[in-house]
């Protein structure tokens, strides 16, 4: 395979015209109305797979949005990977954030991507990692050095918690029977430090609601007679966390995994400038956790936070109104051996306790799913790392995620089969923000690697 690079610098303009045509269909999987558009992105996504040598491609229906299903088999006696990707993207709000619209990508050179990066929602989160290995797979057919059986399964549900694909795998377990699972979806440490991700965390994902007064009534009149929804649910939340951003809900670390020293001491070994890190996110101290690292709090430590909180008039000028209602969205990301579901339940009977009797509150689950952690001693992850190490030039440092793939742990329950995270992505992406971009380095040097697991995977194999 040593005339991968070749390849790819051979074919790289087609490579990012390909994958700036697939950025421009707005795949929001959350949003009904873009649902014509989701069935456009999955058959784009099928021709592209038999472009790429795929002999069976199959769009599966599900309860909800379509599987893309591949698969090019070469030996049956051989082993089999199965590539995991998604082809739907997060909502592009607020779009008065974007330096240019969220569906018409744009190349553009930054300090850190030299080359150009793509800037367009799903750029990194994933369609342009998911894309990678569909142009992996091109290379490896079309100069015939496919060294295995490769499956893909790529989904439309990713970014709503995969609701539909624990039923898809269940109904598909032979379809989908595997040596291997690779994903890239995560990131790497920096363009010269490459990092393979050994865990993620898992996630509650939570929407209450706070009503009081049966309509909205008049501030002036009815102020300081009735709850103000607002208020009430404001103090709510501050109070979940106490003064050293300890989550103050009931049992929520009974079954935390706590890290030896000795294991907290190898995660600070990777690289890290808690001064450039502040100067990227342009803040000017970190907050979190009290006793534990900036690095730690972002991976191997459960958080709380809102992601969103509405209610009464936000419009331009002033009305003063009392609402009726207000709403938040919160989501709790989870470490080993805690079960989202028990803290989902945990959650709700403590957010209602702590409800005046002046307002009703309605806690619903949206979605969750369970942490993950992959060893380093197993065949898969030595063939991802001798990879990186062919490519990059030195040996990927392996390192926890803060980010969440809920159907992670399903994967390897159901398939009985080991996770390998090769992302490229970088955490300056704005992945799930505005202008969010990936280095077309980046994506090109995914392609550069990728066959080399395939290769290394099979060999250790035999």
């Amino acid at each position: 395979m040593d005339n991968v690079k070749s390849y790819v610098e051979e074919h790289k303009d087609r490579f990012v015209s390909e994958l700036v045509d697939l950025l421009k269909i707005p795949s929001i999987s959350a949003d009904s109305k873009f649902k014509n558009e989701m069935i456009t992105t999955a058959q784009a996504v099928k021709t592209e797979l038999e472009k790429a040598g795929c002999d069976l491609v199959e769009i599966c229906d599900t309860p909800g949005h379509p599987v893309v299903y591949g698969e090019k088999i070469i030996d049956k006696n051989l082993p089999t990977v199965l590539v995991y990707g998604h082809y739907d993207v997060q909502p592009p709000d607020p779009l008065d954030l974007w330096n240019s619209p969220p569906f018409e990508p744009v190349i553009k050179e930054t300090e850190l991507h030299p080359d150009g990066a793509i800037f367009a929602r799903g750029a990194c989160d994933d369609k342009g990692q998911m894309y990678m290995h569909v142009k992996a797979l091109e290379y490896m057919t079309k100069t015939n050095q496919l060294p295995c059986n490769v499956k893909f399964m790529i989904e439309g549900e990713e970014e709503v918690g995969s609701e539909h694909l624990g039923w898809f795998i269940e109904n598909n377990l032979e379809k989908l029977k595997n040596d291997v699972i690779l994903i890239s979806d995560t990131g790497m440490i920096a363009k010269d430090v490459p990092s393979i991700t050994t865990g993620l965390r898992g996630l509650s994902y939570m929407e209450v609601e706070v009503t009081g007064p049966n309509r909205d009534l008049h501030s002036g009149l009815y102020g300081g007679t009735v709850g103000n929804p607002i208020n009430i649910l404001t103090k709510m939340i501050a109070s979940l966390t106490d003064e050293n951003n300890h989550i103050t809900i009931p049992g929520f670390y009974d079954n935390v995994e706590e890290l030896s020293a000795e294991e907290r001491a190898k995660m600070a070994e990777a690289p890290y400038n808690e001064e450039e890190y502040k100067k990227k996110l342009d803040i000017n101290d970190v907050y979190g956790e009290a006793g534990f690292s900036t690095l730690e709090r972002g991976s191997i430590r459960p958080t709380l936070d809102v992601n969103g909180i509405w209610g009464g008039y936000i419009g331009e000028g002033a009305k003063t109104v009392l609402p009726s209602k207000a709403f938040a969205k919160i989501s709790m990301r989870l470490v080993p051996n805690q079960d989202w579901k028990e803290i989902s339940e945990l959650f709700k009977k403590h957010f209602e306790s702590l409800a005046p009797k002046a307002v009703t509150v309605k806690v619903n689950t949206h979605h969750g799913g369970y942490a993950y952690v992959t060893p380093i001693d197993n065949d898969a992850y030595k063939a991802a790392s001798k990879a990186y190490e062919k490519t990059f030039g030195k040996t990927p440092i392996p390192q926890r995620s803060g980010g969440s793939i809920p159907i992670v742990s399903l994967f390897e329950k159901a398939l009985k089969s080991k996770i390998i995270l090769m992302g490229f992505g970088q955490d300056t992406d704005a992945i799930h923000s505005p202008n969010e971009h990936f280095g077309i380095w980046n994506y090109l040097k995914g392609i550069e690697t990728i066959p080399y697991f395939y290769k290394n995977f099979a060999d250790s194999q035999k």
